[in-house]
């Protein structure tokens, strides 16, 4: 299953920060940004390009010097967070 963004967010690196930014309707939703480390931003792009948990969880692979089970525990604690703060479609 392709998981996607919802509309109107953005990720911004400023300053050596990479932060999630509301655009357009967002902006009414979502009263906070929300700030991640460089793997989650790694995820995030991912994510952007309409990705699979599968696919997101090989290109962690591929990208980071990390064991299975870490890459499969990162990628799904990635997804809950998202989830949870309803940034997924």
């Amino acid at each position: 299953m392709i998981l996607k963004l919802k509309q109107d967010l953005i990720l911004r690196e400023i300053a050596g920060e990479f932060i999630v930014v509301p655009v357009g309707t967002m902006t009414v939703d979502m009263r906070c940004m929300i700030k991640l480390n460089e793997s989650g931003a790694f995820l995030w792009k991912q994510l952007e390009s309409g990705k699979t948990k599968e696919q997101m969880l090989a290109a962690l692979l591929d990208e980071y010097d990390v064991d299975d089970e870490q890459a499969v525990a990162d990628v799904d604690r990635f997804i809950a967070l998202m989830t949870e703060a309803g940034l997924l479609a």
